[in-house]
């Protein structure tokens, strides 16, 4: 790499100023916070607009005495750092540009602003030395303050010691296979590593559903941490080549984009759990927090695991984390294949308990078929790890929606979240259980915990403006539902639950306007919206509810025609389809006590006989 004789002391490029002198950079004006050692990779690169700059060079120039930082690892870091803040992209980059395995090249038009020198005045030889030893003193004082050596920053300057870290997310994990096939393979070393972090008491871990919205997202650090709510971040890659995989982790502050620490773990596949496990403690103990001998245990000695039926364990949980019929059933085939492959482990069997659940909620399978397979998939699951969180999820579900137990149902919600507190599905859950109860402050304040875990799901937010709605705060619901519309414009369950709130205030022509941007995203003819507007116009509300009756008929779906013929006043026609509701177990019989549409009939005997018949508390 040539080296100029003398560079701008100011290089600018497009909004950024980079101030060779300080160490500093600037967007429009303003300091942007940036890494000591990504700066001078920046500074590297900007000094040589044009040209390539060979990873050979980097090292030279920026590691020579690098010995504690692998320099692969942390010049990608860097560079990764780089781009998201000048909000630049590999795959289309605007700034640097990446020679694959060779090196990079600034490709942005730069510009130098230096000020006239003033030529130096002489000086008496002896005070030379004298000077040189003074710079030399000043270097070292400056070093120490920096890194705050043996804490004597705070000493001199009375500083307080940086806050500790009690809340993270783990962003997702860059995939260095360079194959997009093994994308799976890189998020469910997330999610493994979200779980294992989740369970360590003392941290607020943001589950799944919110950090995967960065994935390939170019933003500031701060920006994501603001946005979640998190004091620190993790981030790193994962790859995998033959029987071996490779992790790189780092943790940063979160509001100063200081970076704290970093490592590099590789393991064979047998023994991926295990380096999970490693990765938990590890970031544990930077950011000072004592593992009781419990969660220490946990994260030592998982078993290990066979590779084969990891690698689809993973496959099916990328499927099933896209929540629909059918990557359901394409999680299925993997779960199946998985314990095929290793019978004995555990966590398959209750993916594949929880998929079949889905698919019978989601009217996609009967439940005469699906709940004996959910059934003898669970017990399987609890029979070789009664500790599994996501098997005491699935037996809470299976005890409110179908089997009505509401003392095991809270009895198994409760175990689920003391051993992982960050499964925000079980969470929200349970915040709907409370709500079924009649239980709404417990309720409002489990739904505020799932949000505040996972800040940006759909469902989180949901249950939350669901249980507002149920305990008839009407105003903070749909408060709650716009943000959630926010969220994801595209999912139809807000303008559902926002079209009830506005029915329930008889405010129609809201309801119809949020129930036909529903009826649009799910996929609804013109014809069936207009069908809608018509019968509201022609006979008021009365025409609105014999629309929805029609369309429950329809469905053939008896507690949505129960509620329907509740609605008009018809008490009788409304008991007999709520009895044939009931003896199919309908899951949504679960809101019979607590939500207001049964207002009508409620005081009815035979709806209070109901009542008594599925045990709800008094």
């Amino acid at each position: 790499m040539h080296v100029p004789v003398q560079s701008p002391r100011r290089i600018s490029f497009r909004k950024f100023e980079l101030d060779l002198a300080s160490g500093e950079l600037y967007k429009d004006g303003q300091k942007v916070p940036l890494p000591p050692k990504a700066f001078e990779v920046l500074r590297a690169l900007v000094e040589h607009p044009g040209e390539v700059v060979t990873r050979d060079d980097l090292r030279a120039g920026l590691w020579p005495a690098d010995t504690f930082v692998e320099f692969e690892d942390s010049l990608n870091h860097a560079v990764n750092r780089l781009r998201r803040v000048l909000g630049d992209s590999a795959e289309d980059p605007q700034f640097i540009e990446t020679l694959p395995r060779f090196g990079y090249r600034f490709i942005a038009p730069t510009s130098g602003n230096d000020a006239p020198e003033v030529p130096p005045k002489p000086r008496r030889r002896f005070l030379v030395p004298l000077l040189v030893s003074a710079l030399a003193l000043s270097a070292v004082i400056a070093v120490l303050l920096a890194y705050d050596v043996g804490g004597l920053r705070r000493r001199l300057m009375g500083r307080p010691a940086d806050p500790a870290i009690r809340s993270l997310a783990v962003l997702p994990l860059s995939n260095l296979t360079g194959d997009p096939q093994q994308e799976y393979f890189a998020d469910g070393m997330t999610d493994a590593l979200i779980t294992d972090l989740a369970k360590i008491h003392g941290v607020k871990v943001i589950s799944r559903t919110s950090v995967m919205q960065f994935k390939n997202v170019q933003k500031p650090l701060p920006e994501i941490a603001r946005a979640l709510g998190v004091d620190g971040i993790v981030e790193g890659s994962v790859q995998r080549s033959g029987e071996r995989v490779r992790v790189t982790a780092q943790l940063i502050r979160a509001a100063t984009d200081t970076h704290l620490w970093s490592e590099s773990y590789e393991r064979d596949t047998r023994d991926v759990l295990s380096l999970q496990g490693e990765i938990a403690r590890d970031v544990a103990r930077e950011i000072k927090l004592a593992l009781t001998s419990e969660e220490s245990s946990h994260l030592s000695r998982p078993r290990p695991v066979n590779p084969v039926a990891y690698e689809l364990y993973l496959k099916a949980q990328y499927h099933y984390y896209k929540w629909r019929a059918e990557d359901f059933r394409e999680a299925i085939e993997f779960f199946q294949k998985a314990i095929d492959a290793d019978p004995r482990w555990a966590p398959p069997y209750a993916g594949l308990a929880n998929s079949y659940g889905w698919l019978w909620i989601a009217g996609a399978l009967p439940p005469q078929e699906a709940l004996p397979r959910f059934n003898a998939a669970l017990k399987t699951a609890l029979e070789i790890d009664n500790t599994l969180p996501e098997a005491h999820y699935t037996m809470a579900a299976a005890a409110f929606y179908y089997r009505w137990d509401w003392d095991e149902a809270e009895r198994e919600f409760r175990t689920t979240l003391a051993l992982q507190p960050s499964l925000v599905e079980a969470r929200f859950e349970y915040a709907w259980f409370l709500s079924s109860m009649g239980r709404f402050p417990e309720a409002i304040a489990e739904a505020r915990r799932a949000v505040e875990r996972d800040p940006l799901s759909v469902s989180a937010n949901l249950a939350l403006g669901s249980v507002y709605s149920v305990n008839r705060d009407d105003d903070l619901a749909i408060a709650q539902l716009r943000r959630t519309e926010e969220i994801e414009p595209n999912d139809p369950r807000a303008y559902e639950f926002l079209s009830g709130i506005y029915e329930e205030k008889q405010m129609y022509g809201e309801a119809i306007q949020q129930l036909q941007k529903a009826a649009t995203l799910r996929g609804a003819p013109p014809a069936e919206l207009a069908g809608l507007e018509r019968a509201y116009q022609q006979s008021g509300p009365k025409g609105y509810r014999l629309w929805q009756l029609a369309q429950a008929k329809r469905r053939n779906a008896p507690y949505d025609i129960a509620m329907a013929y509740a609605r008009l006043g018809d008490a009788s026609q409304s008991m007999h389809w709520l009895e044939k509701s009931y003896q199919q177990h309908d899951w949504q019989m679960v809101q019979l006590r607590s939500i207001r549409a049964w207002d009508p009939i409620r005081s009815d005997p035979r709806f209070q006989d109901l009542l008594r018949r599925m045990n709800f508390p008094q």
